[in-house]
């Protein structure tokens, strides 16, 4: 870890840094499926989840014209409804829908009010802004802005993405603080001169030996005093 400089602003991701995306999947295939086991219920969620990043990464490569999550997310339940033998349009609509009901993490409200009150608190997700508007109602989030990939037709880890917070910004990006729970997201953000902060959570993707992000925190609130310390 390096020495972290004063921060002006902190931008956090949302799906998975704040909010358990699987789960509200999860409650949504057994909605569908009430006798529907874990193995298979982690299988289907998977399965959601694969077919979104093979098409986000479809878009950065330029195979495919960009499209929303509100889009992707909607062929995504078709695909996984199809796979449980429901192929009727009310199905759908309920899958799609149970991806946008997000429980937060049990840190996540009380920790982002925290944080926002010694610095501004900015979301930056790759979910649109519809989406966006009723995953933080439902669970809850305060942010002082939302911002989201959509505004620049791509989808973390694009440079343009995090180009976009460091503008919107208007300081240097070594001035900005990501906080993510997928080291991925963290690289983007650090390629960019962004500091970074890695926050454990179940659905995360823990940073490799080779990564060296300004802070590591177990939780929010454990990310909260290290900023407080600092």
């Amino acid at each position: 870890m390096s020495a972290l400089p004063d921060i002006d602003l902190v931008v956090f991701d949302v799906l998975g840094a704040m909010v358990d995306e699987p789960g509200g999947i999860t409650r949504g295939l057994r909605e569908l499926l009430p006798d529907l086991g874990d193995v298979r219920a982690e299988e289907l969620v998977e399965l959601w989840h694969r077919y979104v990043d093979e098409q986000q990464r479809e878009m950065l490569a330029g195979r495919r014209p960009y499209a929303s999550s509100t889009v992707v997310d909607r062929e995504a339940a078709t695909h996984v409804a199809a796979e449980t033998g429901f192929e009727d349009e009310a199905a759908v609509r309920s899958l799609t829908a149970a991806a946008l009901r997000l429980d937060p993490w049990p840190d996540s409200v009380q920790a982002l009010g925290r944080l926002a009150s010694r610095y501004p608190v900015v979301g930056l997700s790759n979910a649109s802004h519809a989406a966006l508007t009723r995953i933080n109602a439902h669970a809850g989030l305060r942010w002082h802005q939302v911002l989201s990939a959509e505004d620049a037709h791509a989808y973390k880890p694009d440079p343009e993405v995090y180009r976009r917070a460091i503008a919107n910004a208007n300081c240097p990006p070594e001035r900005l603080l990501m906080v993510a729970a997928h080291a991925w997201d963290l690289r983007g953000a650090q390629a960019l001169g962004m500091r970074t902060a890695y926050v454990e959570r179940p659905v995360g993707d823990p940073p490799s030996t080779s990564d060296s992000f300004d802070l590591s925190a177990k939780d929010l609130d454990d990310l909260a005093i290290q900023l407080d310390a600092i």
